[in-house]
Parts: C-alpha cells; sequence; structure tokens
C-alpha cells in the first residue's frame, strides 16, 4: 500500500525594490535560505544582478516589473500576484533627492514632490493593495532609515530625504493602528550600508558602511 506524502512548504517573500543594494542583498540572502522570493524591477531598468541570481536558481526567484510611483502598476502587480501567499511583504523601494544637501527652502516642488511619492506614498500603496497577501501569521516590512527619526535628528542634513522617511514611518504607524494587534509589521532601519544611494548621498562615512550582503 502507497502512502502519500506532503510536499515540504517553501515559504515565499515578495521584495519590491529588488535590483540592487539592500533589496537584492535580502533577495540573495532568501534564496540561500531555501524561500522562494519574487523580486521586482523597474522596466527598462538594469537588473544584471537579480537577473543572474535568477539564471542561478530557476525555481527559487521570479522577477517581476513595477514602478511604485504609479498606482496603475501597482494594481497590475496586485493582480498578477491574486492567488499567491505571500509569508513576507517588504518594500525595500526608495531613492534620494538629486541634491541631497538642499534644504527644505531650496529644493524644487517637484523634486520634493518625486522624492515623496517614492519613498512614502509608493511603498504605503503597495502595502495598503497587497497586505491582503499576507496571511495574519505573516510579515509585512518596509525598508525605513534612522534619519527618519526626529528625535535622533540633531545634526538636520539630508532634510528632504529625512522628511520622506519621517512620513513612511508615520504612514506605517496609522497603518498599524488598523490592524490586528498580532499582525507583525515591520520598519527597518539598517544603519549606514554601502550601496549606491548612499553614495549618491555623498557622505563621509560611506568608506566606513558595512557592504550591503552583510546585512543578512
Amino acid at each position: 500500500m502507497s502512502h502519500a506524502t506532503t510536499p515540504a512548504y517553501t515559504p515565499q517573500i515578495l521584495i519590491v525594490g529588488a535590483s540592487r543594494g539592500l533589496g537584492y542583498a535580502m533577495a540573495a540572502d532568501f534564496v540561500r535560505k531555501g524561500w522562494n522570493v519574487i523580486g521586482t524591477v523597474r522596466a527598462g531598468s538594469h537588473s544584471g544582478l537579480l537577473h543572474a541570481l535568477a539564471d542561478a536558481n530557476p525555481r527559487r526567484i521570479e522577477i517581476e516589473t513595477v514602478d511604485i510611483t504609479s498606482l496603475d502598476e501597482i494594481e497590475s502587480l496586485r493582480a498578477r500576484l491574486s492567488d499567491r501567499t505571500l509569508d513576507i511583504l517588504f518594500v525595500n523601494a526608495g531613492t534620494t533627492n538629486p541634491e541631497p544637501t538642499q534644504t527644505i527652502g531650496e529644493v524644487s516642488t517637484q523634486d520634493f514632490a518625486d522624492l515623496m511619492i517614492t519613498n512614502a506614498l509608493g511603498p504605503m500603496r503597495v502595502v495598503e493593495r497587497l497586505s491582503d497577501l499576507v496571511p495574519a501569521d505573516g510579515l509585512i516590512g518596509v525598508m525605513s532609515s534612522g534619519q527618519g527619526s526626529i528625535a535622533d535628528n540633531e545634526s538636520g542634513q539630508r532634510e528632504v530625504y529625512r522628511g520622506s522617511k519621517a512620513a513612511l514611518n508615520q504612514f506605517m504607524r496609522s497603518f498599524a493602528a488598523r490592524q490586528p494587534r498580532e499582525r507583525a509589521l515591520l520598519l527597518m532601519a539598517p544603519g549606514w550600508v554601502r550601496t549606491e544611494l548612499v553614495g549618491l548621498m555623498g557622505d563621509s562615512r560611506l568608506k566606513k558602511a558595512c557592504p550591503a550582503s552583510s546585512m543578512f
């Protein structure tokens, strides 16, 4: 008599913004841990690292496209993943303004709006639209920054970027207030990590920052 065996469950994570930096490092680490990974890139963006990872792990990683500044693209991603269960939904996508040293009085209206949409509105739209794919015992997280802390801001600098991350923190906190208390939510502040974004900020601590791959 034969006995049917139940296949081992493989957990799944969606990483929004996985083409480089911390997002790519997360994708590589979760693949190593045996997870199935869905990583997103923007259409037309250079994502050689993620595609190479997918080629090396064809059964472990899928690549989707989404621009989180577009509500239509977020809705399309939600539709394509409608039959999936996400054990972790993590939004890593983010950017800085073209001139990170500008004060709030110097930044253009367009640059301010672009940064707020990319760093605060876009991530929260992803969370709002896709959270129902995450079971009650799953995790929803977004990539924040210590620079989004009001209490820790004693030096100023990078004012617009700080403001965008502070906004993200507040929006995520408000989202949490609407969820059951047992729902696991994460605002991740990774510290100074050597990524392209930190390089764009021109920060003097770049040489001391740890590589993204060492975070996981």
